[in-house]
């Protein structure tokens, strides 16, 4: 078998090779892309929700505060005995 032809097929998969590499870069970027938008709007989310959470603690303390602050001991208290566990 002659050398040049040695070389050609180490040539072409090199290139094969590489040329694979690429595609799988790419699909890997555009799943962090992706990724990265969907982090973003659950993060959004998130700040909509503790938004709505505080107006309605700040709503319960000004007009039940006695209901509320034993809400809030349930609520320690069932954290601390999971806490516990």
């Amino acid at each position: 078998m002659p050398q040049g032809s040695q070389y050609d097929r180490s040539d072409d998969l090199k290139d094969k090779a590489t040329e694979q590499f690429k595609k799988v870069a790419d699909r890997v970027e555009n799943l962090a892309g992706a990724a990265s938008g969907q982090m973003r709007e659950v993060s959004d989310a998130a700040g909509e929700v503790a938004g709505n959470i505080k107006g309605a603690v700040d709503k319960s303390v000004k007009d039940q505060p006695m209901a509320t602050l034993a809400a809030a001991a349930a609520v320690g208290f069932v954290l601390g005995a999971l806490w516990k566990s």
